[in-house]
């Protein structure tokens, strides 16, 4: 009998029957809260009635149309709805079906519009599974081992991970920033570096927003010393962080930015953007693929756009982020296991720490299965897997939240409860 592949091993036990909005109906005929919508791809809640319109008029006129062979129609819109909310100057699209394929073809770019072979990534980012993608990951072993050799040129450097060091966020930033001067004079020099490749918010690294001084530093050398900055904004893009883009809690700008996920509402289409100038230097042929850009993905695309826009989504995002936020720092102050409480808008974390300090990754993990019982939809993160993330949709509901957040508190009574029977303490 054939099955699906045992690595990939499900988050919950939910079988899904439908889903509306914020919430997933399960075959087992319960409801849940979905905050994981997907690990942020849902932006604008399950089947929102105007991207499932927009897709299924655009099924009857044409599913796939090979945008190397002929161009269409909703193509052409999306690129012109998304000239709305780029960086100013990013006015060139080259479109993909998926994150990984966005990074390859963005580090690709940046190699060939500079002539150089480094590429200088940060500590805890997730770039994805693919060759390239993966030896630009170092959220944790588990996206790169087993897989050697990987791609040479790739060079790590120190993320201002504040928590961790147990440093407050300026002196973290300093660091970090100190670091990656020495490892440009060690390592990588500036003539041989192509581009700093940075999330806005870390995703599988922990939910760790970048400091807006740290985004600073990094366009400042990379402006220096003629290096690409490229944006990583497929999981905290498109409204996800309470601001359209990520990056805009700094006050730089990116060379190039990566987009994917949340842009189409769960049709696979993924993006970079850059200045034609730049998008100009890469090489004939180095652009291209079967799917890309597909006719539906790019429909639903212009659809969730427009709803990002009509519904003010990036506001809600920010609303309700403040007060997830809050409300998870008032359920910390009750409960010792979590160390950590971080995120903007609706991309928080609560990391779980020991009494000596260490990751609680067992503790997590138990609090992120007691939440499904609780009828909530939840998921882990970070390189010991010890951070429960919370991704609700946008549109989500001040009332939804309050309802996450109880289910939460009552999903971390459950575990620490039982861990204290069972320790007696």
């Amino acid at each position: 009998m054939t099955s699906i592949s045992p690595v990939l091993k499900q988050a919950t036990p939910v079988v899904v029957d439908h889903a509306q909005g914020s919430w997933i109906h399960g075959t087992d005929g319960r409801s849940y809260l979905d905050f994981t919508t997907g690990i942020g791809v849902t932006s604008t809640g399950h089947c929102h009635p105007k991207v499932v319109a927009a897709a299924r008029e655009q099924v009857g006129k044409i599913i796939h149309a090979q945008y190397t062979t002929v161009m269409h129609q909703p193509l052409l819109a999306l690129t012109e709805k998304l000239g709305e909310v780029l960086p100013e100057g990013l006015d060139s699209v080259f479109y993909a079906n998926s994150g990984s394929e966005a990074v390859e073809a963005a580090i690709r770019l940046a190699r060939m519009a500079t002539g150089r072979p480094n590429i200088v990534v940060f500590q805890g980012g997730f770039h994805g599974r693919t060759v390239a993608a993966a030896s630009l990951t170092t959220a944790g072993t588990k996206f790169s081992a087993g897989y050697a050799p990987l791609m040479a040129g790739v060079h790590m450097s120190a993320f201002p991970y504040a928590y961790r060091y147990g440093w407050d966020e300026e002196t973290a930033v300093a660091f970090a920033l100190q670091e990656l001067d020495y490892l440009l004079q060690t390592r990588t020099a500036p003539n041989d570096t192509a581009a700093f490749l940075i999330e806005p918010a870390l995703g599988d690294g922990g939910y760790l927003p970048t400091p807006g001084a740290f985004m600073d530093g990094l366009r400042e050398r990379a402006d220096r010393h003629g290096i690409q900055l490229i944006f990583d904004e497929v999981q905290a893009g498109v409204g996800r962080t309470g601001r359209f883009w990520g990056h805009q809690y700094s006050n730089v700008a990116p060379d190039i930015i990566i987009t994917a996920k949340g842009i189409a509402s769960g049709f696979p289409i993924s993006a970079i953007a850059a200045s034609t100038e730049t998008m100009s230097k890469a090489w004939p042929g180095s652009q291209g693929g079967t799917y890309g850009g597909n006719a539906v993905s790019a429909a639903a695309g212009v659809a969730t756009l427009e709803v990002v826009e009509e519904e003010g989504l990036v506001e809600n995002s920010r609303v309700r982020g403040e007060q997830l936020q809050a409300g998870l720092i008032q359920i910390q102050e009750r409960f010792r296991v979590i160390g950590d409480v971080r995120g903007r808008g609706l991309m928080q974390g609560i990391e779980f720490t020991a009494e000596d300090g260490s990751p609680d990754a067992r503790t997590a993990a138990a609090v992120q299965q007691a939440t499904t019982d609780q009828g909530l939809l939840t998921l882990t993160c970070g390189p010991a897997g010890n951070v429960v993330r919370l991704i609700p949709a946008l549109v989500v509901t001040a009332d939804e939240i309050t309802t996450g957040l109880e289910r939460f508190e009552a999903a971390l009574a459950a575990v620490t409860e039982a861990v204290t029977t069972a320790t007696g303490s």
